[in-house]
């Protein structure tokens, strides 16, 4: 009869008991291995949804209308992140809107923003 070979919990090195393939004692311990694992990964993405999120409901409030002009010394004051946005539209005539999913903002002049909604 083979000899098998004891293995240790990734997580807590338990013995395991079970399936040779087997890498944690319990769901428990498998769940906070992979939790731990994914954790710097997951906070940045948290953050970086959490600023996309944040400039999206400063735009929405900033242009009721859909069609709206702004300072950015005024969007900066509300908290405004101009570092992260979703995507950016080019015209034909080559102008550059910014966008925090639907709602955008285009640069104009003297530090001020077109704010704008795509429908």
């Amino acid at each position: 009869m083979p000899k098998t070979e004891e293995k240790a919990c990734l997580e807590c090195d338990e013995k395991i008991i079970g399936r040779a393939d087997k890498k944690f004692c319990s769901d428990q311990c498998r769940v906070s291995y992979n939790n731990k694992l994914n954790s710097n990964e997951t906070n940045y993405v948290r953050n970086v949804n959490n600023t996309l999120r944040k400039n999206r409901r400063i735009l929405i409030e900033s242009n009721p209308t859909g069609k709206t002009k702004m300072s950015r010394e005024k969007l900066i004051q509300k908290g405004f992140d101009f570092n992260y946005f979703t995507h950016v539209y080019r015209t034909k005539e080559g102008t550059t809107y910014y966008y925090c999913y639907e709602q955008g903002y285009l640069p104009i002049e003297n530090n001020w923003y077109l704010l704008v909604e795509q429908k």
